[in-house]
C-alpha cells in the first residue's frame, strides 16, 4: 500500500515535535501526562518522548520501516490522549478538555492508518482498522467545528487581517468546512474529496497563521506547540486523503 505524501509530512511533524520537546520539557502534552504520574522532575521524561518521536518521524519516511514508524508516533500521541482522559472525567464542562483529547487522537490516528495499510497488500483487517480510522477521525473534526465555535473570537482574530472579505467570515466558513468534513468521514460520502480539501485548508492554517505567527515570537513555546501540532494534523488528514484515494483508484 503506497502512501506517497501524507506519512512524509506526518513524519517530519513529529520530529519536530522531538526536537521542541527536548528544547521545552513542558511541550505540548508532557505536563499532563507528568502530573497524572506525579513526576516532579519530567525531563527524563522529555527526551524519552522525544526520541520515540524523532525515531517514529525518521523511521516513517521509509516504506520498510514504515510501520514501525507509525508505531511509535501514534503510541505517543494516544498516549497523550489517555492522559488527557482524567481531565476530561473530573471536569467534562470544561471543552478544553475535550479539544486536548481529540487533537493528539487524531494525529494517532494518522499513523493508524499508516501501520495498518503500508504494508498490508489491502488485506481485509487493515481495511476494517482504516474504516474504524475514518469514522474515529470524523468524531475528531466534530471535536475541532466545536473548537472553532467556542473559541470563535480568538479564532477570527488568528485570520490575517489583509485576507479578503474578513476576518469573521472566515472563521465561519472554516468552521462549516469542518463540520461537513466531519459528515463526510462520519457517513462515508464524498469523503475523498472532503479529506483533500482539509487537507488544504489546515495547511492553509499553518502557512498563513501558525508559520509566521511562531517567527514573529520564536520564544514562545505555545505558539511553537500550535504550529507544529497543525502540521502534525495536515500530516494526519493527509494520510487519510492518500489512503481513501488508493481504495477509489483502478486497480
Amino acid at each position: 500500500m503506497k502512501i506517497p505524501l501524507g506519512r512524509h509530512v506526518l513524519g517530519l511533524a513529529a520530529i519536530l515535535i522531538g526536537i521542541f520537546t527536548i528544547i521545552w520539557p513542558n511541550f505540548y502534552g508532557l505536563p499532563q501526562i507528568a502530573a497524572t504520574l506525579k513526576i516532579a522532575n519530567h525531563s527524563l521524561l522529555a527526551c524519552f518522548v522525544a526520541a520515540i518521536e524523532i525515531f517514529g518521524g525518521i523511521a516513517i519516511q521509509w516504506r520498510a520501516s514504515a510501520r514501525a514508524g507509525a508505531f511509535a508516533i501514534g503510541g505517543i500521541f494516544f498516549l497523550f490522549a489517555a492522559f488527557m482522559l482524567p481531565h476530561v472525567v473530573a471536569r467534562p464542562k470544561v471543552f478544553g478538555y475535550w479539544d486536548g483529547f481529540f487533537e493528539p487522537l487524531s494525529q494517532a490516528l494518522g499513523a493508524l492508518i499508516v501501520w495498518a495499510t503500508v504494508s498490508s497488500g489491502g488485506s481485509e483487517h487493515s481495511s476494517k482498522i482504516a474504516t474504524f480510522g475514518c469514522k474515529a477521525f470524523g468524531v475528531c473534526l466534530v471535536s475541532f467545528t466545536l473548537a472553532q465555535v467556542v473559541y470563535f473570537a480568538h479564532t477570527a482574530e488568528l485570520v490575517p487581517k489583509w485576507l479578503p472579505p474578513g476576518q469573521k467570515f472566515w472563521a465561519i466558513a472554516t468552521t462549516v468546512a469542518f463540520a461537513l468534513a466531519a459528515l463526510a468521514f462520519l457517513a462515508g460520502r464524498v469523503d475523498l474529496l472532503a479529506s483533500r480539501l482539509l487537507t488544504a485548508m489546515i495547511l492553509g492554517f499553518w502557512v498563513l497563521v501558525w508559520l509566521p505567527i511562531s517567527f514573529a515570537t520564536p520564544h514562545s513555546m505555545e505558539n511553537w506547540a500550535e504550529n507544529v501540532v497543525t502540521l502534525s494534523v495536515a500530516g494526519a488528514a493527509w494520510v487519510f486523503a492518500d489512503y481513501l484515494g488508493h481504495r477509489r483508484s483502478p486497480a
